[in-house]
């Protein structure tokens, strides 16, 4: 109803004065949800977390860590909503919701006794302001790199968008407020500018000794060394990030390395899985050519049989071509696939990613069925000989949907159907 009446105002208001009224329409609808859940946030202690690439796992990570120091906590991102025990699957498509979601999100959670809430927060969903009125604790920023470009209008505007979420801290009550950034990173440098109380910086360095292979890396914090079972260069650094912020607020090493070496699987998120087969199967979100480069990277010395399909519909058609390159170097195999396309041709879509390759890849639109050829040419390359194989299947993560035209949305799960395909592969149905 909100969306038709939108539409309807659209077509009767000039542009330029239906833009400030939207503006101020979503200001008040979050000041008036505020209001009616009693700005919960208050009483409760608060961690947002943001940034390009790693929130979701940054979330899952301090989630951990809070649990594992006794604390009930509250989680909102793009995988899951979770409040104490009960956590439910993110089926939004989007990772904050609107509409009075996270006023009420956090007044739930203050009615089961929680204490500490993280939550992601993003610059499409601060541009309406579903972040504000949200009194801040605490502030990760974990890096950034091109994205939303179209909607932003450029590069240089999502970066101060991200920037305008590292000074929106100043306007919480609490004390002290606390920044976590690192200094390597452009936008990480301005959020370490920002005068809260506490504003802590991390680095790579802060983790060595440290190690990396395909099942999990080792790193040591404030002296103690423990593992993470995800691979990456990537995950050192997400992890120093809340290793760096659980510090900051009294959690000792010890407590910070036990929760993060007995982290659960995080879904969507260079996700294995597991059915007994004789090659890795993994699904990871990689949307951003710097994400995708880091997540071939961490499967070094190993045949990478790539499903490739991470440019959806209508925005950031600059990285088609850029993300077909790396996969064109990165792996042995190319299966290019469709996505989200909304209302674009997906057909369109994979040319333009097909036009950054040099080797020609196989071409599957159906994605199930570029996720079976994937899963049979892994199967036969084992059979061969081939001992160390990867199947990385990339670009939806635990995005619950296929989107397509006119809002056509086709229930989806690519660790489902890798599963499913799995299944009839070991067990030839």
């Amino acid at each position: 109803m909100v969306r038709i009446l939108k539409k309807i105002l659209e077509r009767l208001i000039p542009s330029f004065i239906f833009s400030r009224m939207i503006v101020a329409y979503h200001f008040l609808l979050s000041l008036f949800s505020a209001l009616i859940a009693g700005f919960p946030s208050r009483k409760l202690f608060v961690i947002g977390i943001t940034g390009t690439k790693g929130k979701s796992s940054v979330s899952e990570m301090m989630n951990a860590i809070l649990e594992e120091a006794g604390y009930r906590t509250a989680l909102a991102n793009t995988i899951r909503f979770k409040i104490d025990k009960d956590s439910r699957r993110n089926l939004f498509k989007m990772t904050m919701p609107g509409r009075g979601f996270l006023q009420h999100f956090l007044k739930e959670a203050k009615k089961k006794d929680c204490t500490h809430v993280v939550f992601e927060i993003t610059s499409e969903g601060a541009r309406q302001f579903r972040n504000a009125f949200i009194d801040l604790n605490a502030l990760i920023f974990t890096n950034i790199a091109p994205e939303h470009i179209e909607s932003h209008g450029s590069y240089d505007a999502y970066k101060q968008a991200k920037v305008s979420i590292g000074t929106s801290i100043l306007r919480s009550s609490k004390r002290p407020r606390i920044i976590v950034a690192n200094p390597n990173d452009e936008v990480g440098k301005k959020f370490l500018a920002i005068p809260a109380e506490k504003v802590i910086p991390f680095q790579l360095d802060d983790a060595k000794p440290y190690q990396t292979n395909t099942n999990k890396i080792s790193m040591t914090f404030k002296g103690v060394t423990f593992d993470v079972p995800f691979p990456g260069t990537f995950t050192i650094e997400n992890a120093l990030s809340v290793a760096t912020l659980a510090d900051a607020i009294g959690i000792s090493p010890e407590v910070i390395g036990r929760a993060l070496q007995h982290i659960r699987p995080i879904e969507g998120r260079v996700e294995k899985i597991e059915l007994g087969q004789k090659f890795s199967a993994i699904v990871d979100y990689a949307h951003t050519p710097d994400s995708l480069k880091a997540l071939y990277s961490a499967f070094p010395n190993v045949q990478k049989i790539c499903v490739l399909g991470n440019t959806g519909g209508g925005r950031d058609m600059w990285k088609r071509g850029e993300m077909g390159a790396i996969a064109d170097k990165e792996c042995d195999v190319v299966i290019l696939t469709n996505e989200d396309p909304y209302d674009e041709d997906p057909v369109k879509i994979v040319e333009a990613m097909r036009a950054g390759m040099a080797r020609p890849p196989l071409i599957i639109m159906d994605r199930r069925g570029a996720i079976r050829e994937a899963l049979r040419v892994a199967t036969l390359r084992q059979a061969e000989g081939d001992k160390n194989v990867a199947v990385l299947i990339t670009g939806k993560g635990t995005d619950p949907y296929i989107m397509g035209a006119s809002g056509e949305k086709t229930p989806w799960s690519d660790s489902g159907v890798v599963r499913e395909e799995l299944e009839k592969i070991l067990h030839k149905k």
